[in-house]
């Protein structure tokens, strides 16, 4: 399949069964993986879809989806071990979702010997098309993306992060931290246009950040860990993760942790 083939699949997935749940769930069609953690019958039925058709096309390849993992966490060592392989997260920023926040994504990410080679990112609330194949650069909307320049004083960056603890915290004379928008398919986009300076994320799972860290790196920014290692695709990042509109930002960040 190539690329605009994928993206349309996402459209369509999400035009079958994740639009028509939005602000229109029953009780019954919501639960709790674990406390605070929401999956949605949108959640299910949007991945069945887009793994059925990503493994009809490519049947060598192994399809790692969020909650196929949370049935099947040998799933998990397939994918690393896998030298072509997909991530899926089919309702990215479902508690947004189940909150009537437009602030949601269908996300796929496609890795070749564990490097991210292609990402799709489609918000259909806000019909926003991120697209980004490594070397080839990443698009919104069939316009190309380029993080802006970022301001000399680090003191005037925006800090945003996942970490409900670190909320407020200042790193090193940095503005205080703000949350993120609770969405990495929303986060990554916000990044790379200029809404926020760099991001600091706790754990992270292949399919929240696979597809976000091509887009950003594509647009000239950089994703590491909060240990200074390089971002691995095929790994749980446990440590946390860094992403910053630019190298420079990052180590300038990355120093102050």
């Amino acid at each position: 399949m190539d690329s605009d083939e994928v993206l349309k699949l996402i459209r369509d997935v999400a035009d079958e069964v994740v639009n028509p749940r939005f602000r229109a769930l029953a009780d019954h069609q919501i639960q709790e993986k674990n406390p605070g953690d929401l999956v949605t019958v949108a959640d299910h039925e949007a991945e069945e879809l887009l793994t059925r058709a990503l493994t009809a096309a490519y049947p060598d390849a192994v399809v790692l989806g969020e909650e196929a993992h949370a049935v099947d966490p040998d799933l998990m060592t397939r994918y690393t071990a896998a030298e072509h392989a997909f991530t899926v997260d089919p309702v990215d920023g479902t508690t947004n979702f189940v909150n009537g926040s437009p602030d949601h994504a269908v996300m796929v990410g496609e890795t070749r010997h564990g490097e991210p080679v292609r990402a799709w990112i489609w918000q259909p609330q806000h019909e926003r098309a991120y697209v980004a194949e490594r070397g080839a650069g990443a698009w919104v909307n069939d316009h190309r993306l380029v993080s802006p320049k970022r301001p000399e004083d680090p003191g005037a960056w925006r800090g945003v992060t996942s970490r409900r603890a670190w909320l407020g915290r200042r790193l090193g004379g940095l503005r205080p931290l703000e949350l993120t928008w609770i969405c990495c398919g929303v986060d990554y986009p916000n990044l790379i246009e200029g809404n926020a300076d760099f991001i600091v994320y706790g754990q992270g799972k292949p399919w929240d950040h696979v597809p976000g860290s091509l887009l950003a790196t594509e647009s000239g920014g950089h994703v590491g860990l909060l240990d200074g290692s390089p971002y691995d695709a095929r790994l749980v990042a446990e440590s946390g993760i860094l992403a910053a509109a630019d190298r420079r930002v990052y180590d300038a960040v990355l120093s102050r942790l």
